[in-house]
């Protein structure tokens, strides 16, 4: 097979490199950099909140297998180890509010969620550019990044634009963009941004998020194993979190991670409605191999585009396939379906939100049009730069790949685009 040589690790800040020289020297020496013993972490959390209730104890289980994965698999770099250990620690501490407050007010858990609407289909095939699109509408309530990365005190309507943790929330993606400053080319990041579900299940340490992150196969493959019940009810528990003082009429919520447990989503969200996207999967994996590259180079010294391209097709694949056999077990009416092609969203987004609209009998208001363009006009594929990336350079052979996804492709009518 042959090598993937187009790719490149990105190339850290001086700072940074030589932060991860000191930690390496320091470790030989037996000094200990950055502690990610679970009890340390649950110990930290528990100081800085003032807080000791973590609530459902699922948790546990996803992180100690996370914990020891990251630590024998993940060549983690000095600032890798801080980065994992900042975050979570963040989102533990994050567990201890939230339970917290639903122990005070016994009415957030009462409130229902109906018919939310969930966006799901393999990473880098329109996800993101549609749920922002869809986030304009007033009547839409997504998971703002800001509100998702810091969730104490509980989101309020009237502040809900003012907030404090949203000028936070961007000083600490600002931070990111100067350690790898051609992220934002691939995928675009920002406190008043819509945020994916995957952040949301980190919370319970049950996330596809972690692996794309970090290179870390046996975590993963444990995930793709157990019950993802717990994890969906703990997902329903935390958006009647954020919907208690901010309400909007319509949820609407999105993650690729959905694909590989639709099952368990459809168990806790029995009338929810689904739009799936689709492309061709070959484009997909090129791009999610130069992703994940420039991700796990951040805080790792072991970035392999040929393995991630190897591990990444096989999963991408197992994920297609499990989410169309759920849809045919389930025999889900077409009315509760709507699937998107990519390249018709590209001709025109706004007319694919008003077909997503009718799809779901609902109505697109003129104002909501006008900010859905207004959005697009500032947020043009130009203005935040193109994600440049060659399928040659997953390494992969492009027949053995064709011939994986054709029962995809066939079945979904997604046509092959021209590999480079």
């Amino acid at each position: 097979m042959p090598h993937a040589m187009g790719l490149k690790e990105p190339k850290l800040p001086l700072a940074v490199r030589a932060l991860n020289v000191a930690g390496a020297a320091a470790t030989r020496l037996g000094l200990r950099v950055a502690d990610l013993g679970m009890d340390t972490l649950l110990q930290t959390a528990s100081r800085e909140s003032g807080l000791t209730d973590f609530g459902d104890p699922f948790f546990r289980r996803p992180l100690a297998t996370l914990l020891e994965s990251l630590e024998s698999e993940a060549s983690l770099t000095t600032l890798g180890r801080m980065a994992v250990r900042e975050e979570f620690v963040r989102c533990l501490e994050n567990r201890l509010y939230m339970t917290d407050v639903r122990k005070q007010h016994a009415e957030i858990g009462a409130a229902a969620i109906e018919k939310p609407i969930f966006i799901l289909g393999l990473p880098r095939t329109g996800t993101s550019i549609l749920h922002e699109l869809l986030a304009q509408d007033p009547a839409n309530r997504v998971p703002m990044t800001w509100e998702v990365h810091n969730v104490w005190p509980p989101p309020e309507r009237a502040s809900y634009s003012s907030d404090p943790r949203i000028a936070q929330s961007e000083t600490h993606l600002d931070r990111i963009d100067k350690i790898i400053p051609g992220f934002k080319t691939m995928h675009a990041m920002g406190a008043t941004l819509p945020q994916e579900c995957v952040a949301i299940m980190s919370h319970d340490f049950a996330s596809l998020q972690f692996h794309t992150t970090y290179r870390i196969p046996t975590y993963q493959r444990w995930l793709e194993s157990v019950d993802l019940g717990p994890v969906y009810a703990s997902h329903r528990r935390q958006l009647q979190y954020f919907q208690w003082k901010c309400r909007s009429e319509q949820w609407v919520l999105k993650s690729p991670g959905h694909l590989w447990s639709l099952d368990a989503l459809l168990d806790e969200y029995p009338d929810a409605l689904l739009i799936q996207t689709h492309r061709d999967p070959l484009k997909v994996v090129a791009s999610l191999v130069s992703l994940i590259g420039t991700l796990r180079g951040l805080g790792s010294n072991r970035v392999d585009p040929l393995e991630i391209a190897e591990d990444w097709t096989k999963r991408l694949s197992r994920g297609l396939d499990a989410a169309t056999r759920v849809r045919e077990e389930r025999r889900l009416p077409p009315s509760r379906v709507f699937d998107m092609h990519f390249h018709e969203l590209l001709r025109d987004e706004i007319a694919m939100v008003r077909r997503i609209y009718a799809h779901f009998d609902r109505e697109l208001t003129a104002d909501a049009e006008s900010r859905m363009r207004a959005f697009l006009e500032a947020n043009s594929r130009e203005e935040r730069g193109r994600h440049s990336y060659k399928f040659t350079d997953s390494g992969l052979d492009a027949q053995e790949e064709r011939h994986r996804f054709a029962r995809y492709q066939q079945s979904f009518d997604v046509p092959s685009e021209r590999l480079s």
